[in-house]
């Protein structure tokens, strides 16, 4: 029996990646799984090649010094393949690496399932082609992503986001939330999400906490708490507020109102309802790149699915604390007329994500394929 090969890398889709490994393991436990990725995927029972710690990077620019060590790890993966031991190829994410492993892997005549797929809607639509050439199945988790990878030749299903599977398993009301991390009930919460990525946190924190000084100064018993990736520690001295690690649900359920880096996070206040507003910085090369390639109005995933702007951006240069003080103040007041459009706008949201077991219909869909 051949195994199933599975590909993220870095944090996020190493989490995906274990919903999936999970299920595959409740539905074939005889399927041997390996592949690359972090600490969840190996506790799913993944056999792991490589660590997500070390392939993980942001930005054009960032990326280019880590060249090196993906081609060896591609090669590696290229002599797997030819090797007829895999039977499946199942990539999560992660396109620059994993759209070159779709490759090998057609070459080799393994058939290919992308999780996550790159965001052609954004940028890099040229990509679209090449899925079409090496993708045997696609499972999308952005309800617009199937009809136009389908309109491209890609075989496309729609599986619901999988951050409602999540919710549906971490997901506490407020009283809990708080008690959980040790918040009056009646303080006022905002939660700081500066990003799960070192080079994300560099560039993100000393502003964020600037922007909660300011907002102690304005809203009496202002509680300001962060989240944090596991393994993350910040210096009390950048950072002088509780850390809460890998319970950004709690979180989200904890605050009032929040500040956040844009990418999934965005969704995830929208599951889990809190408003919030939008910041993100880069390099300056990798700004200046972005600018030129990237073709919708919004970056953040909040707004980008809801087609309209529901929460603020605040993008390089703009990520200035006054000016995003000025727009949480409104937020973390319950009677405001922005909280409330906010609130109206993160249901609609919610409502596009679909529903849960995103990981279960990928599992069902990866097992008829290996089959």
């Amino acid at each position: 029996m051949r195994d199933v090969l599975l590909v993220a890398g870095e944090t996020s889709g190493d989490l995906h990646a274990s919903g999936v490994a999970a299920a595959l393991a409740r539905r074939a436990p005889e399927r041997a799984l390996v592949g690359i990725g972090g600490d969840r995927m190996a506790a799913a029972g993944v056999t792991l090649l490589e660590h997500t710690d070390r392939l993980a990077v942001m930005g054009f620019a960032e990326v280019l010094a880590h060249i090196p060590r993906h081609y060896q790890l591609l090669r590696a993966l290229r002599r797997r393949l030819a090797s007829g031991r895999v039977g499946l190829v199942i990539l999560v994410d992660y396109p620059g690496f994993n759209l070159k492993v779709a490759a090998a892997a057609r070459a080799a005549g393994v058939p290919v399932l992308y999780y996550i797929t790159p965001q052609v809607w954004a940028w890099g639509a040229g990509r679209l082609a090449t899925m079409a050439r090496t993708v045997t199945r696609a499972a999308v988790i952005l309800p617009f992503e199937e009809e136009l990878l389908r309109r491209h030749g890609i075989a496309a299903t729609f599986v619901g986001h999988p951050l409602l599977d999540r919710a549906a398993h971490d997901f506490p009301d407020r009283a809990a939330a708080r008690k959980e991390l040790g918040l009056p009930e009646d303080a006022p919460v905002l939660a700081l999400f500066p990003g799960s990525r070192a080079q994300e946190i560099a560039r993100h924190l000393d502003r964020f906490v600037a922007t909660a000084r300011m907002l102690e100064q304005r809203v009496p018993g202002l509680r300001p708490v962060v989240s944090v990736a596991p393994g993350i520690t910040l210096d009390p001295a950048r950072c002088p507020y509780p850390l809460v690690h890998s319970a950004s649900f709690t979180v989200w359920r904890a605050a009032d109102a929040a500040l956040s880096k844009s990418g999934t996070s965005t969704l995830e206040a929208a599951v889990a309802g809190c408003p919030l507003i939008v910041a993100y910085r880069t390099g300056a090369l990798s700004y200046a790149i972005a600018k030129r390639v990237v073709t919708i109005p919004h970056i953040g995933l909040v707004n980008v699915v809801a087609g309209r702007r529901v929460a603020p951006e605040f993008i390089q240069d703009s990520v200035e604390p006054a000016a995003m003080a000025d727009a949480l103040v409104p937020l973390l007041d319950h009677g405001s007329a922005e909280r409330r459009t906010m609130l109206e706008g993160l249901a609609q949201v919610r409502a596009r994500l679909g529903e849960p077991g995103a990981a279960e219909r990928v599992a069902a869909i990866a097992l008829e394929m290996v089959q």
